[in-house]
């Protein structure tokens, strides 16, 4: 089993994306993950994809997205991904 650590700073936020992205460790090594506003909007209650909706959003139920990150880390040999509104739809 990998040793997943995400850790506690706040996500950067990406205009282009639009998203945020969090940072985290895997067995020691850097990896990262990106959940999109269109997530934190279907499935947060995030207002709009600006910046302090999405963070508020993500706040809020950081346990949950870092769960289901977790869970995408652990199935995939990734230290990158991307977790989309389908991710959340899925994971009950």
């Amino acid at each position: 089993m990998k040793q997943i650590r995400f850790l506690p700073d706040d996500p950067t936020y990406c205009a282009a994306g639009p998203h945020l992205q969090c940072r985290a460790s895997i067995d020691g090594s850097s990896a990262s993950y990106v959940i999109t506003a269109e997530a934190l909007e279907d499935h947060f209650d995030a207002r709009s994809c600006q910046s302090d909706d999405l963070l508020s959003a993500f706040k809020m139920h950081r346990g949950h997205i870092e769960e289901v990150a977790r869970i995408l880390f652990e199935q995939t040999d990734s230290k990158e991904i991307t977790l989309h509104s389908g991710h959340f739809r899925f994971a009950g």
